[in-house]
């Protein structure tokens, strides 16, 4: 189911509005084909691994990240392509949430001699869990980010922000924008960076659809790049779902501050990735979280600290909220 599930985050970034989806068949100790779901529209994880294993699926065992569908969309149910194989045990890590689909498949099977099993659920969950939100909630998958000094600062006293996280920093970056399906800033860090918020240096990489909190204007260079770009004015749970009703399923949230303080505020983000670098810009910068704090600290907003590694010469926490 590992392998499976290396498999399926190929498609990370191109799936939307599906799940990413990897799968695997087996016989005996051996993998005879490996497949992932690539793009909306086109055949499933375990389509793809059972063509390529050809007459050899024939009494193999299947591991797929996710329960096979079991209705008619955009393709055929996996299920139908699983029996006419002749796969003999069915390895399974997700149920599928989907309210609209209401599951089935792991029963047709179960129904039609197939052994069934559900194994690595937690992992399997985990590499979907923007998609599970979104599908289950109608809202993306939100991530913050931003590159702040020791003291908690997004630029200095003048709005200089060039640079203050590492060149590490700034690639990793990059693969975010990659893997994720839309990146959004506001208003005022569109017309202060003029950003063009684009994939660079990334093999393979694809542009997210850009989006802007507001207003653009006509000659930002963001227009004139590759891909999508949206403006989306109104209170910030109607855009999140305006992004989803486009089939987005998350989105890295850039900045400035004052978007970052209101997602913070509203409780409407899901992770927060902080860069935090060793440099000190002083009392009159300005802070990262554009948000009034409260009176006392046992009323301080909290989080939970998930991970911490070390990138270039700076620190990445990724955090969840408490």
């Amino acid at each position: 189911m590992r392998l499976a599930l290396a498999e399926a985050l190929l498609g990370r970034g191109r799936t939307h509005p599906n799940p990413i989806v990897g799968a695997a068949v087996v016989k005996g100790s051996r993998v005879i084909a490996r497949g992932h779901h690539a793009a909306a529209g086109l055949p499933h994880a375990e389509v793809n691994a059972l063509r390529a294993a050809g007459a050899k699926a024939k009494g193999a065992d299947l591991y797929v990240t996710l329960e096979p569908c079991n209705h008619q969309g955009r393709t055929p149910p996996c299920t139908e392509t699983i029996l006419s194989a002749g796969i003999r045990r069915l390895f399974y890590g997700s149920r599928d949430p989907n309210p609209n689909v209401g599951g089935g498949g792991a029963r047709k099977l179960k129904k039609a001699g197939v052994e069934v099993q559900q194994v690595l659920r937690d992992e399997c969950d985990a590499a979907n869990e923007a998609w599970r939100k979104f599908i289950t909630t109608g809202l993306p998958w939100v991530v913050l980010k931003a590159a702040i000094t020791l003291d908690g600062k997004l630029a200095t006293v003048t709005g200089d922000s060039r640079w203050i996280s590492s060149d590490a920093s700034r690639a990793l970056v990059h693969q975010w924008r990659n893997e994720l399906d839309a990146v959004l800033v506001g208003a005022g860090t569109a017309k202060a960076d003029n950003p063009l918020l684009t994939v660079r240096d990334v093999q393979n990489g694809r542009n997210p659809t850009r989006i802007v909190l507001g207003s653009l204007s006509p000659r930002a260079r963001m227009r004139r790049e590759p891909g999508e770009t949206l403006v989306l004015e109104g209170p910030l749970p109607a855009v999140l779902r305006q992004i989803a009703a486009g089939g987005l399923t998350s989105v890295l949230v850039e900045g400035g501050a004052s978007v970052h303080g209101a997602f913070l505020r509203e409780k409407l983000w899901d992770e927060l990735r902080l860069f935090i670098a060793p440099r000190i810009a002083g009392k009159d910068a300005l802070s990262w979280a554009g948000l009034e704090g409260p009176a006392q600290m046992s009323m301080a907003l909290q989080a939970n600290l998930t991970e911490l590694q070390r990138i270039g010469d700076d620190v990445l926490l990724r955090l969840r909220p408490a």
